[in-house]
């Protein structure tokens, strides 16, 4: 199974079951930004308890190493889950989010579009893709986030609301991160000023 063939597994279930969810992470920063390699794909999922067991049966064990116990957990914990495709060693990081103002305005900015030809799919902005990214950085010190956002500054710079960058990297205190990226964006990128 190719990373696009999982993706269009783990979206479809998602939308038969009527879960809102949004890609987010490396497959979204590649769709929004410059290709790089990445073996996971990481989605937000909105997971309720009753739909615990309905989501666990649409990852049958011959195929997927899934455990319910960890998917309760992390539903009770607000945390995250893995689901593993063992013949190709894919992995979907599956992060139940909190109920909170930045998740809620999220969930309210995604993006439908269509990462294969074959398929559509539910994305994270590529703004909140950026948030997310500084918030990475800032926890971990890892350059490929930085590299990431840059990606996305270069691809897509143009159509990027910085206002909502703005404001969201002061509310999460990303504000200091933020203007490092935003300092060595390569010009030729034309970041506009808001």
């Amino acid at each position: 199974m190719e990373q696009s063939e999982l993706l269009r597994y783990f979206t479809t279930v998602l939308e038969q079951l009527g879960l809102r969810y949004f890609v987010t992470g490396s497959v979204a920063t590649i769709f929004f930004g410059e290709p790089r390699f990445t073996n996971d794909i990481d989605i937000v999922v909105d997971l309720p308890e009753p739909q615990i067991s309905g989501f666990c049966m649409a990852f049958p064990s011959a195929d997927f190493y899934l455990s319910e116990e960890a998917v309760r957990s992390a539903v009770s914990r607000k945390s995250q889950f893995n689901v593993i495709h063992p013949a190709s060693g894919l992995k979907v990081d599956v992060m139940v989010p909190r109920e909170d103002a930045f998740n809620r305005s999220r969930f309210a900015r995604v993006k439908h579009v269509r990462p294969a030809p074959d398929y559509d799919a539910v994305f994270a902005s590529p703004e909140d893709v950026i948030l997310k990214k500084l918030e990475y950085y800032r926890e971990g010190r890892s350059e490929k986030h930085l590299r990431d956002i840059a990606g996305i500054l270069k691809v897509s710079g143009k159509q990027i609301d910085l206002t909502y960058v703005n404001d969201w990297s002061s509310r999460l205190g990303l504000t200091d991160v933020w203007e490092k990226v935003r300092a060595a964006a390569d010009p030729a990128s034309r970041i506009p000023e808001d």
